[in-house]
């Protein structure tokens, strides 16, 4: 790996954005790195949670211009197929909880790859800036789709056309992100939050998080019978067994993801 660094410890997976000198601006390179490392740990039974983190001042600030300017370089199009959507997809359709620990600004692309986490926490020094319209462009990566659930359609549609910066205290304020800590202490918090939940019924969370998607797109009476099909699901699984056994016996219960 070139341009990320990945590890894995006490369950949990950390994928670390490694471009500081140009706040980690995508390139296609480290969009597969990205992409690599996501199916990796997708498909290790010992990674049972996710961190997505950076390197440096800058959690992630969108695409690199100079690749998508080079002469003979890849199109905006081969560009948001290649990078964008399939790191999007994969952070919503991986069945494991997914943590961002945004550092620094998170902008354009940068932005929405963070929200689209399932939990975000942020640096008090960290920012997010919707920048896609300082260049003429729309917002991607699923911006359109995740940033009005979550603050809006006014306040997205501001913050889109305006290009305006949100604190991290203000992006929490609005229900854009989970959480802001101190900055110093941001890895140390998002790391042990990561292991109280690859230490819980991650089995569970991964058909929770399924629900969840599909719950963006169905009506009441479909997302009814969705859950029914997934609880099923979970009550066959050994965590719901585990969880009822500790239960009636007065026990801690011991959760494998299974």
């Amino acid at each position: 790996m070139k341009f990320i660094k990945k590890e894995v410890k006490e369950g949990v997976g950390i994928v670390t954005l490694n471009r500081p000198e140009v706040y980690n601006s995508f390139n296609i390179p480290m969009a597969l790195e990205v992409q690599s490392a996501l199916d990796e740990f997708e498909g290790d039974d010992k990674v049972r949670a996710i961190i997505l983190t950076a390197e440096g001042k800058g959690f992630c600030a969108g695409q690199d211009l100079k690749e998508a300017t080079e002469e003979g370089g890849p199109s905006i199009g081969e560009i948001v197929d290649t990078t964008y959507n399939p790191i999007i997809s994969r952070l919503r359709n991986i069945e494991k909880p997914i943590i961002g620990a945004i550092n620094g600004v998170a902008a354009g692309a940068g932005a929405n790859i963070a929200i689209a986490c399932d939990i975000t926490f942020a640096s008090e020094k960290a920012s997010f800036i919707q920048s896609f319209s300082s260049i003429g462009l729309i917002p991607d990566s699923g911006g359109t789709f995740f940033l009005p659930r979550l603050i809006g359609m006014q306040r997205a549609a501001a913050h889109m056309f305006l290009a305006d910066k949100f604190t991290a205290q203000k992006a929490k304020e609005v229900g854009m992100i989970y959480e802001v800590v101190e900055h110093d202490k941001l890895q140390e918090e998002v790391f042990e939050f990561a292991k109280v939940l690859a230490k819980r019924p991650t089995k569970g969370f991964g058909l929770t998080k399924r629900a969840l998607n599909l719950g963006l797109k169905n009506d009441l009476e479909t997302q009814l019978g969705v859950e029914k099909e997934l609880q099923i699901e979970a009550a066959n699984t050994y965590d719901n067994k585990e969880g009822i056994d500790a239960f009636l016996e007065k026990r801690k219960p011991e959760f494998k993801g299974k």
